[in-house]
């Protein structure tokens, strides 16, 4: 665990919210989780897609080109397609909130995003590395 901390350290990511158990009850129920750790990558992908997003509002269209090619190809299902069409209508700092957000439902968009693309393979590397478990 302290490798893997230091890991994220040394990629400049740094703890923003903690999650803290409430009585001896939830203790016992804390377990590791691979699911738990890819959310947590990915919240800190999109977190870095937000930052470049909102210094360079063009790279938003990397995110409908996507959804584009996704459309012909009918990947993810439909659903999705018009939810991130919806969300990429939104004005910039909502959809920016959004996806960064830690709730249910932006967790599960983080799932289908349509941000391929906007991150360097640098970067990437540097995000995988720092929640490398």
């Amino acid at each position: 665990m302290r490798d893997y901390r230091a890991r994220r350290r040394a990629a400049g990511l740094r703890l923003q919210r903690r999650w803290v158990a409430l009585g001896e009850a939830s203790a016992a129920i804390r377990t590791y989780s691979d699911h738990s750790l890819l959310d947590a990558r990915s919240l800190a992908m999109h977190c870095v897609i937000a930052q470049k997003i909102a210094r360079e509002p063009k790279l938003l269209q990397i995110a409908k080109r996507n959804l584009a090619r996704w459309r012909q190809g009918s990947q993810p299902p439909a659903g999705y397609l018009a939810e991130w069409d919806r969300l990429l209508q939104k004005p910039l700092s909502e959809l920016l909130g959004i996806i960064t957000a830690a709730d249910e439902q932006s967790a599960r968009l983080r799932q289908s995003s349509p941000f391929a693309g906007v991150l360097n393979p640098q970067e990437r590397k540097r995000i995988f590395e720092a929640f490398r478990a």
